[in-house]
């Protein structure tokens, strides 16, 4: 998505890195407005964290002592700590509210719109976890993969200050993409890696720590809607590219709070439950609409009546969607968790758009009619006239130009009062206070519709005050809400050495063996099938496979010391071909599925072939599975993923037995 360049940009380093990702995050001793914020909000949620573990402390104290002056004693200090706690969030609030700073520079003034900060999250080092698992699990010197492991913990250091551009988005959708391998290879159904992810919730500053990698995972996720209301609000909306671009961050925004929703439940924070995230939803798809209808007054013929009956349309739509939201925001969840800020901000959009579209309608009953009143008018103007209403006027002829008037005049003073609304709901939050650029929007909405007033206002209209009915709401383009695409981002997996997922990831075990193969004049009696690894199919009976220690379902891992885990069929049928006299020197490994399966297998032909088939099937149904259960996070559906691209080292390799491969006996 095209993004107009920002101080931040300068603050992006890319360093090309061999065989690894080349995004990098914004150096944080860069100091550009929003990463002051960041940095204050970073700091705020540690002052809260340990005000919060004094609170839990004292607490305990006074409920384990008897001695009374003790308990006066942590009484008192519990009223600091409450006091301290209070007066980090209202701080906390205030940078929440901190929206001027992601809006745009332009000289132009339009409505700010709502961005999320981002969680903030701990640095946090897994050399030591991912070591013993590869040391324990894969049986493999885990010093050689120090470089791995390095390059992981460089990614996530890197997306904790992704720049507000497209870029940004890339680091943010990479990692999330690589966490689908890290939870393949090292993180096994019912044992934990001893990792713990700290995030701070976005709104309060509040802890959560959890072992499970989904709670990481929806935390990045979060990040990336964030991520993209920023970008959203930084747009120029005084042009056509700039509304374009601001629609299409909002929706994707959208689409990522509605993907964590769907996707992801049990949330240990706040800002990730299903009330918030649907607020969320609501939120953005409101900005979405108020975007599409400052398109159309951008666009709009003052002197038309069709362009002012649209945009009073629009702003109505705009209006009601806001009124949505507001509701979303006083369920008893979230009635004192949404900064206060917002909700006054909502409300003041209610109350402003709502004021627009009658300012528009009457804009079009006392200038836009002259159609109406000659001879070649068809009708069509009245009728949209009459539409655009909840209920016809009454006692109203709007063929009549007085009657016309009169209620241009009423919709006039409706749109005066919800001004006026709006002005006092903005006096009433201090946050809202200090924003100039709100302060000045609706004051010249104000301005402009007390000067049409008067305009057309006549001191000797003794006719009786008309009652302008409510303005039908209606758009022409409906918010399109857009999931996160992760197939986008094309990546590598990092661990790709330790072999292809199918076969060597944390929910597989295996046994490994050493063998030594000495050719025979009838050949080595074994069939081999498929790629990376190359499978034992079948082992002849008396052969010298089977004398070897050769099984059926075991996987050829190397030959003659060369790792061919990666290797194709033609490599390892060329390397088991080209051996000396002495023979080959082979490394398999058995899947424990296949060795129960062996103990357990009867002798008979057709016996063999049914539990061939079952394992087949069994093994297709474990790769297929998409569902996990980590601690009280669950991912809810498939394709935990992302999209990843089927590349070298990032292969979801499909079970053998499910593939129509040609097999070759040896």
């Amino acid at each position: 998505m095209s993004d107009i360049a920002s101080d931040e940009d300068t603050a992006l380093r890319e360093e090309g890195v061999s065989g690894g990702s080349v995004r990098k995050g914004c150096d944080p001793l860069v100091l550009t407005q929003r990463s002051k914020l960041q940095q204050r909000r970073a700091k705020l949620n540690q002052q809260i964290n340990r005000e919060l573990r004094l609170r839990t402390g004292a607490e305990n104290l006074y409920r384990a002592t008897t001695n009374q002056k003790v308990k006066e004693t942590v009484s008192l200090e519990l009223s600091f700590v409450n006091s301290n706690l209070q007066l980090l969030k209202e701080e906390l609030e205030e940078l929440n509210s901190s929206m001027e700073v992601y809006q745009t520079d332009s000289e132009k003034v339009n409505v700010p719109m709502i961005p999320l900060g981002l969680k903030e999250t701990k640095e946090i080092d897994m050399t030591i976890p991912l070591q013993d698992f590869i040391s324990e699990h894969y049986g493999e010197d885990a010093s050689l993969y120090m470089a791995e492991i390095k390059e992981i913990m460089d990614l996530r250091q890197a997306m904790r200050t992704p720049s507000r551009n497209g870029a940004g988005l890339e680091l943010l959708m990479e990692y999330y993409n690589q966490l689908y391998f890290l939870d393949q290879r090292f993180f096994a159904p019912h044992k934990t890696l001893g990792v713990h992810f700290h995030w701070y919730d976005s709104l309060t500053g509040v802890p959560s720590c959890q072992r499970a990698l989904a709670f990481e995972k929806g935390s990045v996720l979060f990040n990336i809607g964030a991520l993209y209301t920023q970008i959203g609000a930084r747009q120029d909306r005084s042009t056509m590219p700039g509304i374009h671009n601001a629609i299409d961050a909002f929706q994707r925004a959208a689409g990522a709070f509605l993907y964590l929703q769907e996707n992801f439940s049990h949330a240990p924070s706040l800002d990730m439950s299903s009330p918030a995230l649907s607020m969320l939803v609501r939120l953005m798809v409101a900005q979405v609409q108020e975007c599409v209808c400052e398109r159309v007054t951008l666009t709009m013929e003052e002197d038309d009546l069709m362009s002012n009956l649209q945009a009073a349309q629009e702003a109505a739509r705009v209006s009601d969607v806001y009124s949505l939201v507001l509701q979303a925001m006083s369920v008893p969840l979230l009635k004192d968790y949404v900064p206060f800020s917002w909700v006054s901000v909502v409300q003041v959009k209610t109350q402003h758009f709502r004021a627009l579209a009658h300012y528009y309608t009457a804009v079009a009953l006392c200038d836009c009619t002259n159609i109406i009143d000659k001879d070649k008018d068809d009708g069509s103007g009245v009728k949209a006239l009459m539409q655009v209403h909840t209920r016809p006027p009454d006692r109203l002829c709007l063929q009549d130009p007085e009657d016309r008037l009169r209620l241009g005049k009423a919709h006039l003073r409706k749109a005066i009062i919800r001004h006026e609304e709006a002005l006092r709901l903005h006096g009433v939050c201090k946050m809202l206070r200090k924003m100039d650029i709100l302060q000045e929007v609706l004051s010249y909405a104000h301005t402009r519709s007390l000067e049409k007033y008067s305009d057309i206002d006549q001191e000797d209209d003794f006719c009786e005050i008309a009652e302008a009915p409510e303005i039908q709401s209606h758009t022409h383009q409906k918010p399109d809400i857009q999931p996160p695409d992760f197939s986008l981002v094309r990546i590598t997996d990092i661990f790709h050495r330790l072999g292809p997922l199918s076969v060597f990831s944390a929910r597989n075990r295996w046994v490994g063996r050493h063998v030594c193969l000495i050719r025979e004049e009838t050949g080595l009696g074994l069939t081999l099938r498929g790629d990376s690894p190359v499978l034992v199919a079948g082992v002849l009976p008396g052969g010298c496979a089977e004398e070897a220690g050769l099984r059926e379902g075991d996987y050829i891992v190397t030959v003659n010391g060369s790792d061919c885990k990666w290797a194709e069929h033609a490599e390892v049928v060329r390397a088991l071909k080209s051996f000396s006299e002495r023979g080959v020197e082979l490394d398999v490994i058995t899947l424990h599925t296949h060795e129960v399966e062996r103990r357990a297998a009867p002798l008979s032909p057709s016996s063999d072939r049914e539990t061939q088939s079952a394992r087949q099937k069994r093994h297709s149904k474990d790769n297929d599975r998409g569902t996990t259960s980590l601690l009280n996070w669950n991912w809810r559906s498939g394709g935990g993923g992302g999209g990843v691209t089927k590349r070298l080292g990032s292969t979801f390799s499909l079970p053998f037995g499910s593939l129509r491969e040609s097999e070759s006996m040896y």
